[in-house]
């Protein structure tokens, strides 16, 4: 049955992903965004330009809608509080009441695992959605990301069911986080193996992060199960993050990462470097921040057996391989333009 849906964030690299899969299986959409989208509206979709800290704006783009895709959020390891508060908190509280005064009754929100990072060295493996938000947070972006999961989960009820999601690094051809931060980092031999370089994370292909949004759409209009939880969401393909850095950069034809950092000295340097960048308050972010040193030395992955049962998550769709070839041969063409040898594509 087609619906109409409006996604916050839809020209971004996960909600645009959102908006295609939306307009492919022939729903309406809308996406709200600060700038126009071009791409987006080719393919069909309705693009209206506001803020997510806009009130008005957030409850004009709900009006109509029957359910709401929230992915609009400040993603970044540094910045002022005040910027993050703005886009993630007050922008989720806007979307609630947007929903609520259109009278929609469903809202599926992007979170993200951070929501339970801990403050200092510890792993999370294979740990699942009862593990509790940690008392106090390193960064402003899990910080806000956790009070925005609280404002949207504590909002569900009879006339509006609402759910979390949390995809884990979310990874693919234009992501603009993630491999871009890599790629620049080993380009100026500035990459570190923090710690024993042993850690295990979890990847989330973007294709199968979108397909969740949808399915968790779908499950909170045929039942209560989704409703008032949180889900994280991976590839279900726990990886070793140094063996994997070490494979793309050879085949990318970046320069072998080598230098080592310990956890307590990139601790303490993020610390330092923390205090500095506030102190004189310089652009840019920091090399090294306590949150960085803590997600490079750490294993965080996820066991995503709750997202199968309840919302029909498969992540088996979209294998990570397939992408990981993608990413290489993208960048490997990007970086080596005319084919220089020693490159592996």
């Amino acid at each position: 049955m087609a619906e109409r849906a409006l996604v916050t964030g839809g020209g971004g690299f996960l909600g645009g992903e959102v908006v295609r899969q939306l307009l492919e299986r022939g729903d309406t959409v809308r996406v709200l965004g600060r700038r126009p989208y071009p791409q987006l509206e080719e393919l069909g979709a309705e693009c209206v330009r506001g803020d997510v800290g806009d009130r008005e704006a957030v409850a004009q783009a709900c009006a109509g809608m029957d359910v709401v895709h929230h992915v609009a959020a400040l993603a970044s390891p540094w910045g002022q509080g005040a910027v993050f508060e703005r886009t993630n908190v007050e922008g989720t509280e806007n979307v609630v009441a947007g929903c609520r005064k259109a009278g929609i009754q469903r809202l599926v929100f992007t979170s993200s695992p951070s929501v339970i990072s801990p403050p200092d060295f510890h792993h999370h493996e294979g740990v699942d959605e009862s593990v509790p938000y940690p008392p106090r947070y390193l960064a402003h972006y899990p910080r806000t990301k956790a009070q925005a999961e609280r404002i949207v989960l504590a909002a569900n009820g009879e006339a509006l069911r609402t759910c979390a999601l949390r995809p884990h690094l979310i990874y693919g051809v234009g992501d603009p986080h993630l491999i871009p931060r890599l790629v620049s980092r080993a380009q100026k031999g500035k990459l570190r193996i923090v710690g024993d370089g042993e850690v295990t994370v979890d990847f989330t292909r973007v294709e199968n992060a979108a397909a969740a949004q949808l399915l968790a759409a779908d499950a909170l209009r045929d039942g209560d199960q989704a409703a008032g939880r949180a889900y994280f969401i991976t590839n279900g393909e726990p990886t070793k993050l140094w063996d994997w850095i070490h494979e793309f950069v050879a085949a990318v034809g970046l320069p072998p990462v080598t230098k080592r950092i310990s956890f307590r000295a990139a601790f303490r340097l993020g610390g330092a470097l923390e205090f500095a960048w506030k102190t004189f308050r310089l652009g840019g972010e920091p090399p090294m921040t306590r949150f960085a040193a803590v997600q490079l030395a750490t294993s965080h992955w996820f066991d995503i057996s709750a997202a199968r049962r309840d919302l029909g998550y498969a992540p088996e769709r979209y294998p990570l391989a397939e992408a990981t070839e993608r990413v290489i041969a993208h960048y490997a063409a990007k970086l080596n333009p005319e084919g220089k040898p020693g490159v592996t594509t």
